[in-house]
């Protein structure tokens, strides 16, 4: 579903889930922070053919769907949450909810237009097995 307007995508990074904000179309969902939930984001934001998406840095949470997001060509912010956050001062709106978050994080990539994060795809897979080792370790 392309359209003439710029797409961001913000996504607030949780434990557990991803909330997902698609700009300026309002279209807001959540997924499962897992590998499931992530193809089934990547799937549906694909389709809109993003400029960018934003993504906190969030002490690693977000490498999941940033590895995801890199091996499919999908255009990536990996942001500075304190950055985000003195961005939503400055409009007024610190967020009190999930989407509210999401839609903060889809206006800073629109308004400031952040440069794309680039992750050598020699480094995916690294950090893919690393993840997948960690979550194993954690599981145990």
């Amino acid at each position: 579903m392309k359209t003439d307007q710029e797409i961001n995508v913000g996504i607030d990074t949780g434990k557990h889930q991803l909330d997902v904000y698609i700009r300026p179309i309002d279209e807001y969902f959540t997924v499962e922070n897992n590998e499931k939930g992530i193809k089934e984001a990547i799937k549906r934001i694909k389709k809109y053919s993003p400029v960018r998406i934003i993504i906190e840095a969030t002490g690693r949470l977000e490498m999941p769907f940033a590895c995801a997001a890199t091996k499919v060509k999908l255009p990536l912010v990996i942001a500075n949450p304190q950055q985000v956050h003195q961005f939503a001062q400055s409009t007024g709106k610190l967020a009190k909810t999930d989407k509210l978050d999401a839609s903060m994080i889809a206006h800073y990539g629109e308004a400031l237009k952040p440069r794309l994060t680039e992750i050598k795809p020699d480094n995916v897979q690294k950090i893919s097995d690393l993840l997948v080792r960690r979550s194993q370790l954690v599981d145990m």
